[in-house]
């Protein structure tokens, strides 16, 4: 699934531009501010980006310079979207580095036609693409050139994920890690099996073995949404990111490995779930100081319901209850929790 950057520092076109390419087929991610969206860069390569012309603090033809100067987005796609359909502004964009140039007012097919041209340049479209993606979040899926694998087993999907999250292992390390329960022995003849049956769901290369040490092949290190998850918990962290961003960044976070019960899952669980009451946390805090209420309340309920002990949560839903004139408020001062009743 080819991924977008959109940055535009209209909400409405935002949105607009998000709807229509989501619903194309395509991973969207926006900004309204071009600074912001640089700080985004850091931790989000897109397949293409779009920005509007007319910006404050930056513009769309400055955040274009500031793209191409650096080495790995210098040859991603870049559109860029203007009410101001002016050749002036058109011809600098281009000598910049632009690709194409989408004038306001625009249909979807306007959008989409130009979009799919430049991502068909750079060998990418939305039902073929090379590569690998691995999704854990909320489900557990792996995506190799363009097609689902279909796993020989359930414990060589996990296997696979265990690889990915700890880089190289010996084989006891990934046998107690998946079979805990199990004497070495056994524990060790399950581990040669398993990593035979993820072989055949990949290929015969798809692990590699050195100094007994395994680890996935250099050629198979996939997009996976933990990592993106994480890196951009870190940068939401750094204060780099905007209500609506961390709304998106929180909307990512899922079960992971959902149906897997080894050890070593918990503890990956663990670890993203304290990352998303952070993000949780953050985005309260923006939500109550843009003057959103309700929004501060879904957020903090959103945390109760990983972590139902917060205090902070707790004392935060009430206050945003308060202020929404909630009668629910006095329910959260007692600290007792209604989730089977959503905010409206």
């Amino acid at each position: 699934m080819p991924r977008i950057l959109v940055v535009d520092d209209d909400a409405a076109i935002l949105k607009l531009v998000s709807v229509i390419l989501s619903r194309a087929g395509h991973e969207v991610r926006t900004s309204s501010h071009p600074v912001e969206a640089l700080d985004l860069l850091k931790v989000f390569t897109p397949d293409l980006v779009i920005s509007d012309v007319v910006m404050p603090y930056m513009t769309g033809l400055e955040f274009l310079e500031q793209v191409r100067s650096h080495e790995k987005l210098g040859a991603v796609p870049f559109v860029l979207l203007s009410s101001h359909a002016e050749r002036g502004d058109v011809r600098r964009g281009m000598n910049l580095g632009a690709d194409d140039y989408v004038p306001k007012p625009f249909t979807p097919q306007d959008l989409t036609t130009a979009v799919d041209a430049r991502l068909r340049r750079v060998g990418l479209t939305r039902t073929q693409e090379s590569g690998m993606s691995a999704r854990a979040l909320g489900t557990a899926q792996v995506v190799w050139q363009g097609t689902a694998v279909a796993w020989v087993s359930r414990k060589a999907l996990e296997l696979f994920f265990y690889l990915l999250e700890r880089r190289e292992v010996t084989s006891w390390e990934a046998a107690e890690a998946l079979w805990p329960e199990k004497d070495e022995a056994r524990a060790s003849s399950l581990f040669h099996t398993t990593l035979h049956r993820l072989r055949r769901s990949l290929s015969s290369e798809a692990v590699v073995s050195t100094n007994r040490r395994y680890a996935l092949a250099a050629d198979l290190q996939p997009d996976y949404d933990v990592s993106r998850f994480e890196l951009l918990a870190k940068q939401a962290e750094s204060g780099s990111l905007g209500l609506e961003e961390l709304r998106e960044l929180a909307d990512l976070y899922g079960l992971f490995l959902p149906g897997a019960d080894s050890p070593w899952v918990d503890e990956v669980r663990a670890r993203l779930e304290a990352k998303q009451l952070s993000v949780l946390g953050l985005a309260a805090e923006a939500a109550t100081a843009a003057g959103r209420p309700k929004d501060a309340a879904q957020f903090h309920q959103r945390a109760l319901a990983l972590d139902p002990m917060s205090e902070s949560d707790w004392r935060g839903l009430s206050r945003a209850m308060e202020t929404l004139g909630d009668p629910r408020a006095k329910l959260a001062a007692r600290r007792e929790a209604w989730w089977s009743v959503d905010l409206d």
